[in-house]
């Protein structure tokens, strides 16, 4: 008789389960009893060390699976842990983050414990505070709602109550929360409470105190809890808040069976009440714990972690004596490059042509990321991409025109297009209509949501004055339309598209090539970073973002933020000694268009013969105020080429070409594609899309 094969997979031995790891990980995955404290640098494979430690305590016989908790900070880290435990063959161990940890012991606990049902969970946090701004009749528009909600929040995992607030928010650097004195955010927060009981809900964070309170006042429930779970993992250990700390305390007991997995470098979250001082001062808590350090880095070239080592290098204070010096396991790479652009808008379409150049060369637009401090830096990015034909995701946040303030920004400018006046100066306009919807001249001295709707808004003020420049004589109607048309072609859905997120939402993501724009002081380290531990914070930051390359990374900044703007700008104090120019002495600009490189000496005017020195004059050929040196009549009839060429692929005309691209079309009259290629904003898939419609145009009398 015959026999089907078996088509099980093959049985995992608790040998096999250590074939691979490097002699650290092998450390980490053979030292069962804890405590164990694993210091992890970026890319060195902290995730296949734990998985592995786990795997082979089941596998040898120590571990029951079902008594193993193994704590994660985000479903996604939870959701990778099982299916890699899953691939060792290990089944029923608990992968969860704290919420969903501490979720399923309260619903299961809570009738015993306290009797009764467990109130509703509230999804979110935003319609509590704002009643109970109402309730103490404090203005609750979006901006404040969230920041008080995020102080809510922090209030909490600080175990900090209403009575302590002030204090505790003086001692931290609060500032004033949603524009808010302390102690009026103090009254906020003690309505809030009696908002959640009023409504009877609880908030995510109560899942955690709630948890944590019936495990210290109920022993027989702590008893029973501690005989569930025996080993505890909890990875991120550096972004473990003083409520997450006291949970997992309840839940070990006396007991040490512990192991914890974190880099102190990559601290950037406390402004939300995360800490590494439980990751720093885990040896001393835990007298003769083992610690064993991961520094082989897998995820990078030499080249990208001699830069991330460099970065650290100078850091100061308790966490710059934890950082761990990255040793590099994969062939060398490029080296990384470092640009400075004469504008924000020249720093974007800069990128956006270096990303365009790649994928065109066969990269992946998926494997592409660019990474900025600021949500408000975006926009520039996104239309930049748009313009060059190149998909893009937003991680982490909204598209810039899908951003609330925006629309409703385009909706007070459009409405001011009725009493506009012809004549009147567009950035005064802009600046006036904007005042009104809470943009001023100076950026808020705050972080939060009040500092990100500025920078949304001063990113339509520099879209008014780039404007004003390209098109001499534009109404606030034309930046309407402007607006109209961008926010249609960046609209459009992508599946394959470069990624576009602050270096906070980047955290635990990687790709193979990654650009960091605006490292400039201001932005990195940020303007409202005073204190040496907050200008540290934005170092690690920077740290974070380069150890997301695999294989290139590249650093650019802008010398001013509007084109034709002052060049007060100045790169980060973090590349002091990392770029190649420093260490000659003052530092060079350069410029990354390929155009650009190629000329020598400065760019003159086409019409009156003076040097231009702003990027958009650069690209118009000419001075703002020198009167174009176009026909017309061709520009008119490439207008209305473009409008019916837009119309047939239902795609805005700001897609096929911009007004700008048009003008220096209609201005240096290329007779053959070549020459047609030349032309600012005229790259290949344009060239080989519309070029010869262009030359017909061109040539038609």
């Amino acid at each position: 008789m015959t026999t089907a094969p078996d088509l099980r997979p093959a049985a995992v031995s608790a040998d096999s389960v250590l074939e691979g790891l490097d002699p650290e990980q092998r450390q980490v995955a053979t030292t069962l009893d804890g405590p164990v404290c694993v210091l992890a640098g970026a890319g060195t494979g902290k995730t296949r060390a734990i998985t592995h430690r786990i795997a082979y305590g089941v596998h040898s016989g120590a571990y029951v699976p079902n008594r193993v908790l193994a704590v994660t900070f985000t479903a996604r880290a939870a959701g990778e842990m099982r299916t890699r435990l899953r691939d060792l063959g290990v089944a029923g161990v608990q992968a969860r983050t704290f919420h969903a940890a501490a979720l399923r012991q309260l619903q299961f606990f809570w009738p015993q414990a306290i009797g009764g049902t467990l109130p509703n969970l509230a999804e979110h946090k935003a319609p509590l505070v704002a009643d109970a701004c109402n309730r103490l009749r404090l203005s609750s528009d979006r901006a404040r709602v969230r920041d008080l909600a995020a102080e809510v929040e922090w209030t909490k995992v600080m175990l900090v109550d209403a009575d302590d607030y002030v204090a505790a928010a003086t001692r931290a650097g609060r500032g004033e929360p949603g524009g808010l004195d302390l102690p009026t955010v103090a009254r906020v927060v003690r309505t809030y409470e009696e908002v959640k009981t009023d409504r009877a809900v609880i908030d995510f964070e109560d899942v955690l105190l709630l948890t944590a309170g019936i495990l210290d006042e109920r022993p027989d429930v702590a008893a029973t809890v501690r005989q569930q779970y025996r080993h505890f993992v909890v990875d991120e250990y550096q972004d473990v808040s003083p409520l997450q700390q006291r949970l997992l305390d309840l839940w070990l007991g006396e007991r040490e069976d512990l192991c914890v997995v974190g880099d102190a470098s990559q601290t950037i979250y406390s402004f939300a009440g995360a800490t590494p001082e439980h990751l720093l001062d885990f040896p001393r808590r835990h007298p003769g714990a083992k610690v064993v350090r991961l520094v082989r880095d897998y995820r990078s070239t030499p080249e990208v972690v001699q830069l991330a080592n460099s970065v650290l290098s100078m850091a100061s204070g308790r966490h710059a004596r934890a950082r761990l010096e990255l040793i590099a396991q994969r062939p060398s790479g490029p080296a990384p490059t470092f640009t400075a652009y004469d504008d924000d808008v020249a720093e974007a379409s800069g990128v956006a042509a270096r990303i365009a150049a790649e994928v065109r060369a066969g990269r992946s637009a998926k494997d592409v990321a660019v990474l900025f401090r600021t949500n408000g830096q975006s926009q520039a990015l996104e239309s930049a991409l748009a313009d060059a034909g190149v998909g893009y995701v937003v991680r982490g946040g909204e598209r810039f025109f899908s951003r609330k303030e925006v629309r409703d920004a385009i909706v007070l400018l459009r409405g001011a297009t009725r009493a506009a006046l012809p004549g009147h100066d567009l950035g005064a306009e802009v600046r006036a209509v904007l005042t009104s919807a809470g943009w001023a001249e100076r950026a808020p001295s705050a972080a939060g949501s009040v500092r990100e709707r500025w920078e949304s808004l001063q990113a339509l003020v520099v879209l008014a004055d780039e404007l004003a420049v390209t098109r001499p004589g534009a109404q606030l109607a034309d930046l309407v339309e402007e607006l109209i048309e961008r926010a249609s072609a960046q609209h459009a859905p992508t599946v394959d598209g470069v990624t576009l997120a602050s270096f906070h939402a980047a955290k635990g993501l990687e790709w193979d090539v990654v650009h960091l724009v605006g490292v400039s002081e201001g932005l990195l380290p940020i303007s409202f970073a005073e204190t040496p531990d907050e200008v540290e914070e934005e170092r690690r930051l920077l740290y974070v973002g380069v150890t997301r390359a695999r294989e290139a990374v590249h650093v650019s900044w802008a010398n001013s933020r509007t084109p034709g703007g002052r060049a007060s700008r100045k790169p980060s104090r973090f590349l002091d000694n990392l770029r190649p120019e420093a260490a000659g002495g003052a530092p060079r600009a350069r410029s990354a268009s390929p155009r650009s490189a190629k000329r020598s000496g400065p760019v003159q005017c086409r019409v009156c013969g003076a040097s231009l020195t702003a990027a958009v004059e650069r690209k118009l050929g000419r001075c703002a105020d020198c009167p174009s040196s176009y026909d017309e009549a061709v520009f008119e009839r490439l207008r209305e080429w473009r409008a019916s060429t837009s119309r047939a692929a239902s795609v805005p005309a700001y897609v096929v070409f911009t007004d700008a691209t048009l003008t220096a079309i209609a201005e240096a009259m290329p007779a053959d594609t070549d020459a047609l290629a030349r032309i600012p904003g005229v790259g290949p898939s344009k060239l080989e899309k519309y070029g010869e419609d262009v030359l017909a145009v061109l040539t038609t009398g």
